[in-house]
């Protein structure tokens, strides 16, 4: 059995790089959500015109890891209290959001915001959270972004930071 959720928080490659190192995740995919145009391609979701975000779909046994485990995860890895944000990068495609695919998602994504999010930022939370319309996937090259390229300079200095952070404050939830 397998769930799935579809979560923004920046660029797409940060997320992605996290997620795929935790045990009870089976897949994750990059893509484009939250938007009103069809078939969008990343050179047209820069341009902050179709209204999609950058996303990652995560797939994973919730027999292996809770929602709750993989939201905290979330909060933790990106800033949910800068609309439209995330460092340097700016704009609605980098806005955090969260969609759901079920009520009772919906339900445990609102309980995590008051419960985990707020407690651990003191601030207002910006985190867009609407249900599940249509999943983009991004281009190939954006798939496993990190992993492919660790050298590149937007890995070094904005995934790494949050990778240590995931290792230091999740090491038992990291695969081998």
């Amino acid at each position: 059995m397998k769930d799935s959720i579809i979560l923004g928080g920046g660029c797409f490659w940060c997320l992605d790089a996290a997620y795929r190192r935790v045990k009870g995740v089976i897949g994750v995919t990059s893509g484009y959500a939250g938007g009103h145009w069809p078939n969008p391609t990343y050179e047209r979701v820069t341009t902050g015109t179709t209204g999609h975000a950058e996303v990652v779909q995560v797939e994973f046994d919730p027999q292996s890891i809770e929602l709750d485990t993989i939201l905290e995860i979330f909060w933790t890895l990106h800033d949910p209290t800068t609309l439209n944000r995330q460092g340097n990068d700016v704009g609605t495609q980098y806005r955090s959001l969260i969609m759901f695919n079920s009520p009772q998602q919906e339900r445990q994504v609102r309980e995590s915001i008051q419960t985990t999010a707020t407690p651990l930022w003191g601030d207002k939370i910006t985190t867009e959270v609407i249900p599940l319309d249509t999943f983009y996937a991004a281009e190939e090259y954006h798939q496993d972004y990190f992993n492919k390229h660790p050298e590149q300079g937007y890995c070094q200095v904005i995934i790494n930071p949050k990778l240590e952070k995931l290792n230091k404050k999740f090491a038992q939830l990291l695969k081998d």
